[in-house]
């Protein structure tokens, strides 16, 4: 059996593929036809994701890399990871469609900048559950950070009478991302299931979940759901969200977690350059200041978690 090796250079190469992939998802999610909601987008381009993301899990299983289905797993543990996986595809289910509604509400510069907030709900997250304290600089440069994103939700104003409904509603995305995200990172660590797998899962949940909830919420609007399935936008998002998952989970097989994200974390610039000619929309000043200001606080934060990292290997 072939040995897996990592090669920075290839890690470096796939993190610059997803920051491109990430960066034309909001675009993409806006050029959808104008009479397909929502709830059908989301649902539509969940749909496609099964479909690209079926051949690959197969195809893995034919190779003979079973995965999760190669352990043996008593009724208690079975039970519990299929409660995980229900629980974590409602979630990524619900955030498809908090992404969609951001997306056009807020419009694609503040959502995509709302959904760089990921690291404020891991930091929380960490306080939270796993009481790790915070330096002085971490308080300092979240504390800039929330006010960047306040800035941003209140057009630029600072009044809370200004501040954007749909800006609070993209800031779902990553409050959901961060919960499923620590759940899946436990179940990576302590079980044999592949990407691959964990894709698969994902998205086929995050379908069904979203079928339901169209069918309760609108029924009469299902067989537009369905409508929406073939709607080449919809194929299209699928096709690159499901990359984007794809391709990062192997760019983190490479380099660590921390620098793939350190090249993706511009991602919302390249989305905000094409929203111009491809949307037609303005890009304030206020969105370059305060993207500006969010970027160079994740870098910090990055580089303050990567010295108490070598900090604490070294003592």
């Amino acid at each position: 059996m072939t040995l897996f090796s990592p090669s920075v250079g290839k890690g470096i190469v796939l993190s610059f593929v997803s920051l491109s992939l990430l960066g034309i998802m909001p675009i993409i999610s806006n050029l959808r036809s104008s009479d397909i909601g929502a709830l059908h987008f989301a649902f539509a381009l969940s749909v496609w994701q099964v479909v690209f993301a079926a051949p690959v899990f197969g195809w893995e299983l034919r190779r003979g890399t079973k995965g999760i289905f190669g352990i043996d797993l008593s009724r208690r543990e079975r039970g519990r990871m299929i409660f995980v996986a229900l629980f974590t595809g409602s979630l990524f289910g619900l955030s498809t469609y908090l992404y969609v509604l951001g997306v056009e509400k807020a419009g694609v510069a503040n959502a995509a900048i709302a959904i760089q907030a990921y690291p404020l709900f891991a930091i929380l997250w960490e306080s939270l559950f796993l009481k790790r304290r915070k330096t002085v600089v971490e308080l300092a440069l979240t504390a800039v950070l929330i006010g960047a994103l306040y800035y941003l939700g209140t057009g630029g104003t600072f009044l809370l009478s200004s501040l954007s409904p749909w800006f609070l509603v993209s800031l779902g995305v990553p409050f959901l991302w961060s919960i499923a995200h620590v759940i899946i990172k436990e179940e990576l660590s302590n079980t044999p299931i592949t990407p691959a797998q964990v894709t698969f899962f994902r998205v086929a949940i995050s379908t069904v979940f979203l079928a339901v909830v169209l069918a309760v919420l609108q029924p009469s609007g299902f067989v537009s759901g369905i409508s929406a399935v073939f709607q080449m936008m919809s194929a299209v998002m699928g096709l690159v969200y499901f990359l984007e998952l794809i391709v990062w989970f192997y760019a983190v097989r490479h380099i660590d977690v921390s620098l793939a994200s350190s090249i993706t974390t511009p991602w919302p610039a390249l989305t905000m350059v094409l929203a111009v000619p491809l949307l037609g929309d303005t890009i304030e000043l206020y969105q370059i200041v305060a993207f500006a200001v969010v970027v160079a606080c994740l870098y910090c934060l990055t580089l303050v978690s990567l010295r108490k990292d070598r900090a604490r290997s070294t003592a």
